[in-house]
């Protein structure tokens, strides 16, 4: 028993295929109505999706339509489906991408922090940093500017407003208040050659 009868006029597959590859929209329509149905049920069984169901039957017809010279006659539905099985597949692929693409957007990349992102994560927020808080701020900023900024004595002035004379004196001083401080904090070994 055939669930959905073939429809639309006397004409055969082929001899509409013929007018459509002539650019008759009229024997299109009556392809349409008599392969849909049939075509739309099958691809409901291969994909669970019924929006890609529906742009799949739309870019078959689209595909009869550009290519209906390309048939050589006879049944149509065996042709019929091999565009349609194939505009499937392309249309599972392009969402697989999509979905990589979105993916790739979405989550964050398994990146270790770098030894200068570590250094710098220590001074913030480890015994360096607690440190570097008891001191005063333009000692603070000196060591700052200098150390974890990398900036050059001159650079320094510049960026503070104050001569280069006075940044290395506060230096100086600061890595004396930051060694005395990190000793009350975290007793041991000092910094080496960051104080």
């Amino acid at each position: 028993m055939r669930l959905f009868r073939p429809m639309g006029g006397d004409l055969a597959d082929d001899a509409l295929l013929r007018a459509v590859a002539k650019g008759d929209a009229e024997a299109l329509g009556i392809f349409y109505d008599r392969h849909s149905g049939w075509l739309h049920a099958r691809l409901t069984r291969r994909c669970a999706d019924p929006e890609t169901v529906r742009e799949v039957l739309q870019d078959t017809f689209v595909a009869v339509w550009r290519s209906a010279a390309g048939h050589h006659g006879g049944e149509a539905g065996g042709w019929l489906w091999v565009i349609a099985a194939r505009r499937l597949v392309d249309a599972r692929r392009a969402q697989e991408r999509a979905e990589r693409a979105r993916r790739v957007e979405y989550e964050p990349a398994d990146v270790a922090p770098s030894a200068e992102d570590r250094v710098l994560t220590g001074l913030e927020y480890g015994d360096v940093g607690a440190a570097l808080d008891r001191i005063s701020p333009e000692l603070r900023d000196v060591l700052r500017a200098t150390v974890v900024d990398g900036l050059t004595t001159g650079e320094t002035a510049r960026l503070l407003g104050i001569p280069e004379g006075t940044v290395k004196t506060r230096a100086m001083r600061a890595r004396k208040e930051l060694r005395l401080e990190l000793g009350r904090i975290a007793p041991g070994p000092g910094l080496g050659g960051i104080a």
